[in-house]
């Protein structure tokens, strides 16, 4: 404890930490180190107290840890600090959100004026209500399919209009403003005020979202605030909120908080940033990086198109230099004797083949005509038909009296039958 001892003569002013707290007045005041101290020794008295809370924030530096816990029931919030000598034992997966339970004793740190709770046991009750209640909504919204990557609309490269949903005269609005500027300056921006947090935030918010997408000049919409403990940023897990966005026709990028912070609008949105700034970061192209890129493109387009070029000038050089494009008379003229020889060749094969085909068809029209029966009839002989055109071959199939045709060389005679001849004997030679 700290002693303060007064140094004062009879009749002068005492010094300022020579006065206690209760004794001071407006001509002896007491200082500011007199009544730290004074609140420190009264605080040192209280005893340790158990309290049940919901973390909302969890800060760790150099090896400590810096929260705050909150009522389940109100809005009343503590500071507790949790020193590197107690971390071992408390749990190690402990963070925003979590239903506990601790044991705490009053601290006042004199030299800053900060009233706190240090901790010395901390466990799990469970998942705070609310945090409990959002992880059931953000099931059941799952099943439904509304975070499905299929039914998530694409970005437009370069957007005409951006509509951006923040709070009026938030650092969000000008990280947007001043980084999406910075990127693309001729960026326009429709900007909706509403309350980020509050009982406004979800009517505002839903009011400003219809109006944006209404808009046909709008290409894309931005939900933007800064960061927050999970209590500020309900309003971004509100059910109607997140159907709004899902039901929207316009895309719709969702940059809550910071990259830590999980509302169910990030996992509903079209597209989710990080932080305010990221979010002007992808849905503008940066001018310079696009230059760039057109820059290299036509570099290698050029560089493409000369490797082009030269490779078929080359091919066509290559080509004119062969000796059959370079002068084809004399391969022309080497080859014409080839020609002629062949046309000689074949001409006398097909004259040799006509002459021999010819004196075949001589003999075989030679051979047809001694065979015919006009050649035999040309001889002198005739050929005696019966009635019918039947050919008479037996003297006794004529008797007397029958009827005959006789044909001959030129042209056919009537003629009758007297009957069968005797044949006349053969003379014997003496």
């Amino acid at each position: 404890m700290t002693v303060f001892e007064a140094s004062t003569r009879p009749g002068e002013t005492p010094p300022a930490d020579a006065v206690a707290p209760r004794d001071s007045s407006a001509d002896a005041p007491t200082s500011v180190a007199r009544l730290n101290a004074t609140i420190r020794d009264f605080v040192a008295r209280w005893n340790t107290v158990w309290v049940e809370g919901e973390i909302t924030s969890w800060n760790v530096r150099g090896g400590n840890i810096f929260a705050r816990l909150k009522d389940t029931r109100s809005d009343a919030q503590i500071s507790i600090r949790i020193w590197s000598s107690v971390r071992p034992r408390i749990p190690g997966d402990l963070a925003v959100g979590d239903h506990v339970v601790a044991a705490v004793k009053a601290d006042y740190f004199v030299k800053a004026g900060d009233f706190s709770f240090a901790v010395s046991a901390m466990k799990h009750v469970g998942l705070g209500d609310q945090l409990e209640k959002l992880e059931k909504l953000r099931q059941q919204l799952r099943q439904e399919g509304l975070f499905d990557a299929s039914r998530k609309k694409r970005l437009p490269f370069l957007p005409h209009v951006i509509g951006l949903i923040t709070g009026e005269k938030s650092d969000a609005e000008k990280d947007v403003h001043r980084n999406a500027e910075l990127r693309w300056p001729q960026v326009r921006f429709r900007t909706e005020y509403a309350a980020v947090q509050g009982d406004r935030c979800v009517p505002e918010t839903l009011a400003a979202l219809a109006r944006l997408d209404a808009d046909p000049d709008v290409d894309v919409i931005v939900i933007a605030r800064g960061g927050g403990d999970p209590q500020t940023l309900l309003g971004f897990s509100d059910e109607r909120l997140v159907r709004a966005v899902a039901a929207a026709t316009t895309p719709i990028v969702s940059a809550i908080g910071h990259e830590n912070d999980h509302p169910l609008l990030d996992d509903v949105a079209d597209l989710r940033a990080s932080t305010p700034t990221d979010a002007a970061k992808r849905v503008v192209p940066d001018v310079s990086e696009q230059r760039a890129l057109i820059a290299q493109l036509r570099s290698r387009a050029t560089t493409r198109l000369t490797q082009r070029l030269s490779h078929d000038i080359a091919q066509l050089e290559q080509l004119r230099s062969r000796p059959s494009l370079r002068s084809p008379d004399p391969i022309i003229e080497s080859r014409s004797q080839d020609v002629w020889l062949l046309l000689s060749r074949g001409r006398d094969t097909i004259t040799r083949q006509h002459d021999a085909a010819g004196r075949a068809t001589s003999e075989l029209r030679a051979s047809l005509r001694a065979l015919s029966p006009a050649a035999t009839l040309s001889r002198g002989y005739a050929i005696a038909h019966l009635e019918g055109g039947v050919i008479l071959r037996d003297a006794a199939d004529a008797p007397a009296g029958s009827s005959l045709t006789i044909t001959v060389d030129r042209g056919s005679v009537a003629a009758r039958s007297e009957g069968e001849i005797a044949e006349a004997p053969v003379p014997r030679s003496g």
